[in-house]
C-alpha cells in the first residue's frame, strides 16, 4: 500500500504547503514540497513555515532565522536526510521561531514512511529549527520526535539528497536549501 495513501487522512486542504529548492555542489537538483500538519501540530507546523518564509529574527542575535542558504548535515541513505541547522550549519546549532528551544507538542504522528518531515532533537523537549525526512518507516522515532508534515512533491528530489550520504552520516556532497517559501493557496489548487 502506498504510503502516502496511509497518512492522507491527516491531510487537509487548509494545512500550509512550503517548499524547498535544492542544489547538490551548487547544481540545482529540483524542489520538495511538503504539507505541514498544522490542524495537528500548529505550533511545530508554525515554527517550520515561518523558517520557510524567513520573517523571523533570531532573540539572540536579530538575524533573520531562514532555511534559505542552509544544508543537509547528516544524511544516511535508507533512514533520513537532516537538515535544518540555520546558525551553525553544522548540527550543533540552530533557533526556532519561540526561542532556541521549544517543547514537544504531541506524539499524535508517526513515521510510517518515506517523506515523513520530522523534529530532530537532543531529547525531550528540545525542538530548535532541525528536522529531519524519512526515506523508509522509522518506528523506533514514534514518540520520541514530533512528526509535523510529509513530502508531497519532489520524492525524486529526496532520492538525490539521499544518494549524497553515507552510513555514517556524513555526506558526500554539498546539498543546499537554495530558496524555500510558502505556496499560495491560490497556487495549491
Amino acid at each position: 500500500m502506498n504510503v502516502f495513501k496511509l497518512i492522507s487522512k491527516f491531510s487537509s486542504s487548509k494545512n500550509p504547503k512550503v517548499f524547498f529548492d535544492m542544489a547538490i555542489n551548487g547544481n540545482p537538483s529540483g524542489r520538495m514540497v511538503f504539507e505541514l500538519y498544522a490542524d495537528v501540530v500548529p505550533k511545530t507546523a508554525e515554527n517550520f513555515r515561518r523558517l520557510c518564509i524567513g520573517d523571523a529574527k533570531s532573540v539572540t542575535s536579530g538575524k533573520p532565522l531562514t532555511y534559505k542558504g542552509s544544508i543537509f548535515h547528516r544524511i544516511i541513505p535508507r533512514f533520513m536526510c537532516q537538515g535544518g541547522d540555520i546558525t551553525h550549519h553544522n548540527g550543533m546549532g540552530g533557533e526556532s521561531i519561540y526561542g532556541r528551544k521549544f517543547p514537544d507538542e504531541n506524539f499524535k504522528l508517526n513515521h510510517t514512511g518515506p517523506g515523513i518531515l520530522s523534529m530532530a532533537n537532543s531529547g525531550p523537549n528540545s525542538n530548535g529549527s532541525q528536522f529531519f525526512i524519512t526515506t523508509v518507516p522509522c518506528d523506533w522515532l514514534d514518540g520520541k520526535h514530533v512528526v509535523f508534515g510529509k513530502l508531497i512533491q519532489g520524492q525524486e528530489v529526496l532520492s538525490l539528497c539521499e544518494q549524497q550520504g553515507r552510513s555514517n552520516g556524513q555526506t558526500k556532497s554539498v546539498v543546499t536549501v537554495t530558496d524555500c517559501g510558502e505556496i499560495s493557496a491560490e497556487k495549491q489548487q
